[in-house]
């Protein structure tokens, strides 16, 4: 299938490491001009050398509005315009601390708001302007890691649906994806089996597929949802959770 992403300029938060990452390749597979961000600067360069296609990285502190607002106009400039974003961002806290509590709202909820906003005005004038927020499982149904994360991506969910009502008669399409455990070496995942392998082996056997995902298989769903391929699609939260949630969903 076609996604018609070839030319496509996107913008991704958190890119250069994990699901951010994977979902800048997948981008840069179908043809699309990639600006991301991120907080490392080693971690930019090191992304960088290894992404096949014309992408752009920049430091970028996801908390400071200033710094989202000026990594969005250089973006834009650079790729002549913004199509897609995806804010990816995620300060994967848990705690009842209020400071966790802060960490984790300026990060999860406010970062993609301020994301947003930096970002409608380059998104109205797209032919093909899609959002695609990622939230989590954990946003669904209460687990491990329910505050102040799962609380934040339930949030998450809410502001997607809200933003596809507000911007649908614009032509800009918003859409969630909630992926389940995914794993990677360098994730929370990858660090759990190491440090608690006990507790990643009863969360692994949770997975009714008897795996977790991968980086990749989240991001070729993102990057679906965010392609004209899924021009009527908007307001929908997709779970990628190989069977893990319970729920039913009407």
């Amino acid at each position: 299938m076609d996604l018609q992403l070839k030319g496509k300029s996107v913008l991704v938060s958190g890119g250069s490491r994990g699901i951010g990452r994977a979902i800048v390749e997948a981008f840069l597979e179908e043809g699309a001009r990639v600006s991301f961000c991120a907080r490392n600067e080693a971690g930019i360069h090191e992304a960088q050398a290894q992404f096949a296609g014309e992408t752009f990285g920049q430091v970028v502190d996801i908390t400071d509005a200033a710094q989202v607002e000026n990594w969005v106009t250089m973006s834009a400039r650079k790729l002549g315009g913004v199509d897609i974003i995806i804010p990816n961002v995620s300060a994967l806290a848990g705690g009842g601390e209020l400071a966790v509590w802060r960490k984790a709202f300026e990060t999860d909820l406010l970062g993609t708001v301020s994301f947003m906003n930096a970002a409608l005005p380059f998104l109205k004038q797209s032919q093909a302007a899609s959002v695609v927020l990622i939230s989590s499982v954990s946003g669904r149904e209460v687990d491990r890691f329910a505050e102040p994360y799962g609380v934040l991506k339930a949030a998450l969910i809410h502001y997607g649906k809200t933003l596809s009502l507000r911007h649908a008669r614009e032509g800009i399409r918003v859409n969630t994806v909630s992926p389940g455990n995914v794993y990677f070496p360098d994730g929370v995942w990858g660090a759990i089996e190491r440090e608690q392998p006990e507790v990643f082996a009863e969360c692994l056997a949770a997975n009714p597929m008897g795996r977790m995902a991968t980086p990749k298989e989240v991001a070729t769903a993102t990057a679906f949802l965010a392609s004209p391929a899924a021009s009527f699609i908007t307001g929908t939260n997709l779970l990628i959770d190989g069977g893990l949630t319970q729920s039913v969903q009407f």
